[in-house]
């Protein structure tokens, strides 16, 4: 069974609240009839289910409405949605109720992932790059050397470790991660770069990186990299992100 994704299943629920007929619904979505009626079974739009017990506290429309708050991203999570519909009620309800709703229409709780924001002038730039580049040759990109910098732990990790253990088995060395107080000098900061035809000189950083120890690096590392992989002046890119310290005036004239 082919799924769909939650504003998918979001817009179908709304059109059929609205009284679109199924087929209607086919052509305005691309959702198979099957799919559809399925949504229209477990949804029950046109009666509440009879599951005894106490009813449900919130009808199907304050139900589509906190559906619609939170697939067009304007809730989070079930204390805003709570907050949310507890304006439009008369009958306040909890959190709980509210999640207990989500579930029942297979909503369920994730963390939200982590990615770069992107702006529109961020998406505007990366176009103009890709149109820039879109006609270039292997040849062309065997002129560019591409740079960053990275930390090496030598000790811990920066992330959590996982590991299994019985319950209540006591701490020792296969389930604990050792640690140093402040660092403890364990960290490295290692700038380098790369080439089509291998990797350019490694320098270690100092600290934290300024704008003037970076073009100490470019002075020295850059130089000597371009050299070692035969990369000819006439024939060469240097290629860096757009950290604050590579676009320093101090480091734009190196």
């Amino acid at each position: 069974m082919k799924s769909i994704s939650s504003s998918q299943r979001s817009t179908i629920i709304s059109l059929l609240t609205e009284g679109y007929s199924m087929h209607k619904i086919q052509l305005k979505t691309g959702s198979g009839k099957s799919t559809i009626g399925r949504i229209n079974k477990e949804v029950d739009l046109n009666k509440e289910n009879n599951r005894g017990g106490c009813p449900s506290k919130l009808s199907c429309h304050n139900k589509q409405s906190i559906i619609h708050q939170i697939t067009t991203g304007k809730l989070d999570n079930a204390v805003q949605a709570t907050n949310f519909i507890n304006n439009i009620i008369s009958s306040p309800v909890t959190p709980q109720t509210v999640r207990n709703s989500l579930k029942e229409i297979n909503f369920h709780s994730v963390v939200k992932q982590k990615h770069p924001l992107l702006k529109k002038a961020h998406r505007q730039d990366h176009l103009k790059f890709t149109q820039y580049h879109q006609n270039w040759t292997v040849e062309d990109w065997k002129m560019v050397l591409w740079s960053d910098e990275t930390k090496i732990n030598r000790i811990r990790s920066d992330g959590r470790v996982y590991t299994w253990k019985l319950r209540g088995e006591s701490l020792s060395d296969r389930t604990t991660t050792p640690t140093v107080k402040h660092g403890g000098g364990n960290d490295l900061m290692v700038w380098s770069c790369m080439g089509w035809n291998g990797v350019g000189n490694l320098t270690e950083v100092q600290g934290i990186m300024d704008a003037k120890q970076y073009c100490e690096i470019l002075e020295d590392g850059l130089v000597e990299s371009f050299e070692d992989l035969e990369m000819e002046v006439e024939e060469r890119i240097f290629q860096q992100d757009n950290d604050p310290k590579h676009t320093s005036k101090r480091a734009t004239v190196v």
